[in-house]
């Protein structure tokens, strides 16, 4: 049984991809930290699967970028298909980065990238660590943790952050509001081997009067697809995918599903934290802002959060600035999720209209939009997450 430390500099709780990239920051920094986690290693499913190219680029700092291009397949292409029909084409290729295209690899790959990082700079995650109360003291955050199911232990910490998902026990703690909403209808979600017509650098986005259907080549020849459905089964089959890509997919020439890989169903929110600071107490990743999967942006957007805390928590306890540098974190990275999750909403509502007449306008709005340059450009560049920068 792992002893933790009374006191440290920062405790984060939740090791998924945004704990991991903050933590791998502090180590570089020298800055004395806590990482812990509830589940197991190894407990972590592929779930989500793209790294944009602002991504890549924030993470040349953890050194990590070659390694997860090295594990990843590269992406160019996105389309939106009705059925057979191209309705648009976004090409990353084009994008003024080193980065110009998608790279899709399963989440919980690029967590074993991260996590292999943070042990080579001489730190490591606490597993299974339960977090079950914070209190703020004057210069410090008493953190009680349940560590292997069984030991109580108390943490002084500095600064507390939660990395620790919508459901975040340091949000609640904190007692930060968590506005918003959620979308009436369930998500399949599917990792599987398939024989499919169209080309493997292509991410592609069908849109029907059944829902819509995303699928995205992966590593190793597999697939991943995300599709609508108004209750989906808590384990979808390959004949429940079969029947997805048979009603939505390509015609011509239709997909065969031959294996089911991992397969799940959720049901997606659409919320901001009313705050990312309370005190002592900071939010960063799902535990600050969750969306629609459409075009692929949570995990980005909470390694990104990631990498602007590392750094501000990092100045602040080096004595190179002030507080309000913590501040100075909500304030750029807040509206960011408030943008994306309006543009995810936007995606997703015209995405699954039901109305024949309102999908039919649609679908010419986008045939339309998707034959001028300028909107090519500026959407290959809000999915790429390059206007953050």
């Amino acid at each position: 049984m792992r002893t933790l430390p009374a006191s440290t500099d920062v405790a984060i709780v939740g090791a998924g991809p945004t704990g991991l990239a903050l933590a791998g920051i502090l180590a570089a920094e020298g800055i004395p930290f806590l990482l812990v986690d509830r589940v197991a290693e190894g407990a972590n499913t592929s779930r989500a699967v793209v790294i944009h190219a602002r991504t890549l680029e924030v993470l040349e700092e953890l050194g990590v970028t070659d390694r997860l291009r090295a594990e990843g397949h590269i992406v160019p292409v996105f389309t939106v298909r009705d059925r057979d029909h191209v309705l648009a084409t976004v090409r990353f290729d084009r994008l003024p980065t080193r980065y110009p295209y998608t790279l899709m690899i399963p989440q919980n790959v690029t967590e074993a990238i991260l996590l292999r990082r943070l042990r080579e700079l001489g730190c490591d995650v606490y597993r299974p660590c339960a977090v079950t109360g914070l209190r703020q003291e004057a210069d410090c955050v008493a953190m009680t943790v349940v560590s292997d199911g069984q030991q109580l232990q108390t943490v002084r910490a500095r600064y507390v952050v939660g990395a620790d998902g919508m459901h975040s026990i340091v949000r609640e703690q904190a007692g930060i509001g968590f506005t918003g909403g959620s979308y009436e209808q369930s998500f399949v979600l599917a990792d599987l081997r398939m024989r499919w017509p169209l080309h493997a650098d292509e991410v592609t986005l069908f849109l029907s009067p059944e829902g819509l259907a995303v699928v995205a080549p992966l590593p190793g020849g597999r697939h991943r697809v995300v599709a609508t459905m108004d209750d989906a089964p808590e384990r979808p089959s390959i004949g429940d995918v079969q029947r997805l890509l048979d009603a939505r997919g390509p015609v011509t020439e239709a997909a065969r599903v031959e294996e089911i890989i991992w397969s799940s169903r959720f049901r997606i929110h659409h919320r901001v934290a009313d705050r990312y600071r309370a005190g002592r107490i900071l939010l960063a990743g799902d535990a600050a802002h969750v969306h629609s999967p459409a075009g692929g942006q949570g995990m980005n957007t909470g390694i990104q959060d990631a990498i602007e805390l590392g750094y501000a928590l990092a100045a602040v306890l080096a004595g190179h600035a002030s507080e309000d540098r913590l501040d100075e974190y909500e304030r750029r990275r807040r509206p960011v999720a408030q943008h994306v999750v309006a543009f995810t909403d936007r995606m997703t509502r015209a995405a699954t209209l039901r109305s024949r007449w309102a999908r039919s306008l649609r679908n010419a709005i986008i045939r339309l939009l998707g034959k001028i340059p300028v909107v090519q450009r500026e959407l290959a560049m809000e999915l790429a997450e390059l206007r953050y920068r």
